[in-house]
């Protein structure tokens, strides 16, 4: 059995036992988060998707708290003397799924 889940503005295929990395959720390492937002969820018989899994959650445990790698966001306008340099990283959290309950 398997859910599409969204979070943090991505959606992503789960199945149980799965290493997720999503964007920051709230709680420390080994906390138990649910996953609400289902948008579809499918197994050998077939998928369900908009209404028929209005009831449907996923069950993940937070395995830790990450930071993804520095992005270098470089802009210059030639012949203008003007250039900025800034850099980036994305806070994640890395999930392990433990349950799909399908409503």
């Amino acid at each position: 059995m398997y859910a599409v889940v969204k979070t943090g503005g991505k959606q992503y295929r789960v199945a149980k036992d799965d290493l997720v990395t999503v964007e920051r959720l709230e709680g420390e390492a080994g906390a138990k988060v649910t996953l609400g937002a289902v948008l579809a969820v499918g197994d050998e018989s077939g998928i369900k998707a908009g209404a028929a899994v209005s009831g449907a959650s996923v069950e993940a445990e937070i395995v830790s708290q990450a930071r993804g790698p520095k992005i270098i966001v470089f802009k210059k306008r030639r012949r203008q003397n003007s250039r900025r340099k800034n850099g980036h990283r994305q806070d994640l959290t890395v999930l392990k799924i433990t349950g799909i309950a399908a409503g």
